[in-house]
């Protein structure tokens, strides 16, 4: 769970201060993890710990979380490698990532324990060890809602992080979530890139305005990137975050809504009759790999590179988690061109992309609307598969 810090500046700078100065310590225990292939945690920390006390000023705990922070950097490196996300062996950015410590940013988040990092919730305040002592009385903003989750759930580490010259907590809650109910229907979920979202019960997610943004931002992309200045970059790194802030509350927006319309709490703009059903679960597209399965024009490449999709489907996910809403994904083949009266399916079937008409049987309709119904019945299948026990040894 995320919570802004308002520190004074005097606070600022000791955090800034301590920030550089943990990655510092992280980057030159790196350097000799990578050296002297120290992996493990125990070892490293043998090898490094009084040079980052004497050297980088730091405290017994901020030390060893230095070196955790290390250590697990490089198992998830190792992961990585292994499981092909940087490519080949042989490929350049492989090379790149196996062939030099990890260096990290000087304003890389930090993890703190409850011995460096205390809460004070009735006074919305936090005490965080710094290089120049300990500082307290950090005033921190959240909603009351937050509040109390954090003093309910909170367990563990808390990372410091600065982001666009704000600084933030970012929380370990351990949330309990209900237990799934078992669900009378479901609710199909069609992504696409025209149609954000269209459910099974017809409500459509349009995506034409984020499009026509995402365009605007790669006009302007592109004039900055023909500057080639200083402050061109700066302008552009801050148009990406900004973009992926976009995308990102549109996502949240219309994954909030469907969870609503599963479990029946009506949300400002969904259809009476769509909310009146309640105990549906939420189905959606197994898309896993589209950039590797289709092959598309060049002018559409930096559509799909750009899609915010994957993304809603998380958060569909772990929003019908927190609120006991089953949640299935199905195999998409073939759901724009089956027929959902008949089971007919053709290519023919959906002559352009917004519209379906079934060679067979004439079924006609929206064809995001129709994808969405296919979800949904696959869905009702594959459940009765999901559900069931486990055969008998």
């Amino acid at each position: 769970m995320q919570v802004k810090l308002l520190p004074t500046p005097g606070q600022a700078s000791a955090l800034e201060a301590t920030l550089r100065a943990c990655n510092r310590a992280a980057t030159y225990a790196s350097q000799v993890a990578f050296a002297k292939d120290l992996k493990d945690r125990n070892g490293l920390q043998r090898e490094v710990y009084a040079d980052l006390k004497a050297t980088f000023g730091l405290s017994a705990q901020p030390a060893v979380r230095a070196v955790k922070k290390v250590v697990d950097a490089y198992a998830t490196l190792q992961a990585n490698l292994r499981a092909g996300n940087l490519g080949p062996p042989t490929s350049r950015r492989y090379r790149r990532a196996a062939g030099a410590p990890i260096v990290f940013r000087p304003e890389a988040a930090q993890p703190f324990d409850d011995r460096c990092l205390s809460w004070q919730y009735d006074a919305h305040t936090v005490s965080v060890w710094t290089v120049d002592g300990r500082m307290k009385g950090i005033r921190f903003a959240c909603s009351p809602d937050q509040l109390k989750k954090l003093v309910e759930y909170r367990r563990g580490e808390s990372d410091l992080v600065r982001r666009g010259g704000k600084w933030f907590l970012i929380a370990a809650c351990d949330i309990p979530e209900p237990e799934p109910y078992e669900p009378v229907d479901f609710i199909g979920v069609d992504r696409g890139i025209v149609n954000l979202a269209t459910t099974s019960d017809g409500t459509n997610y349009q995506g034409r305005r984020l499009s026509r943004y995402r365009r605007w931002q790669t006009r302007k992309r592109a004039e900055l990137q023909a500057k080639r200045t200083r402050s061109a970059t700066r302008r552009l790194a801050r148009r990406a975050q900004k973009e992926r802030r976009h995308a990102t509350h549109v996502n949240h927006k219309i994954s909030k809504e469907i969870v609503s319309v599963a479990v029946g709490v009506p949300p400002a703009r969904a259809k009476p009759r769509a909310w009146g059903s309640t105990g549906r679960g939420i189905a959606v597209e197994e898309l896993g790999g589209i950039r590797e399965r289709v092959r598309l024009r060049r002018d559409q490449r930096d559509t799909l590179s750009s899609w915010p999709f994957h993304q809603l489907g998380q958060y569909l996910a772990y929003k019908a988690r927190r609120a006991g809403v089953p949640f299935i994904e199905v195999d998409a083949a073939y759901t724009s061109q089956r027929c959902p009266r008949c089971g007919h399916t053709e290519r023919a079937n959906r002559p352009d992309r917004d519209h379906f008409r079934c060679r067979r049987c004439g079924l006609a309709g929206p064809a995001d609307h129709v994808a969405g119904i296919n979800v949904r019945d696959r869905a009702r299948s594959a459940w009765v598969f999901v559900t069931a026990p486990a055969p008998a040894p």
